[in-house]
């Protein structure tokens, strides 16, 4: 895994470090429902459909997120995989894919901007802080 949980006072930072771009949002994906805690699986699998546009590639990841969180809040689904279709740094099509729970460990009330900033370091690899209002 290529995401690590930083402390903070009050919220919840995570730093992901990938070399592809794809994998950005996949690990962030996964560190979000970590941080979800959600239950074991009460249902048949799920694929749910994502295509955002963004001016840039840290919005995108951030709406990603905040789309992510809104699905599994909504539907009460856990999402496990991210089929990625298209990935430019201004838009995404993917597929989420997970199972319905029966609930979450902890609440995560927004994928806020704040230190959000994703970009491509000297050594090719993307970086980014994100954090998470809990």
């Amino acid at each position: 895994m290529a995401y690590e949980f930083l402390e903070h006072t009050a919220d919840v930072r995570m730093r992901v470090t990938e070399t592809r771009l794809e994998r950005v949002f996949a690990d962030a994906l996964a560190g979000l429902m970590e941080l979800l805690q959600p239950g074991s699986p009460t249902g048949p699998a799920v694929r749910r459909p994502v295509s955002l546009s963004a001016g840039d590639v840290t919005a995108l990841l951030v709406d990603f997120l905040s789309e992510a969180l809104l699905g599994a809040q909504t539907r009460r689904e856990r999402y496990d995989g991210l089929v990625v279709r298209e990935l430019t740094e201004q838009s995404i099509t993917a597929e989420l894919t997970g199972a319905p729970v029966a609930e979450f460990g902890d609440d995560v009330k927004a994928v806020t901007y704040h230190e959000a900033q994703l970009k491509r370091g000297p050594d090719g690899r993307w970086e980014t802080v994100i954090v998470f209002d809990v």
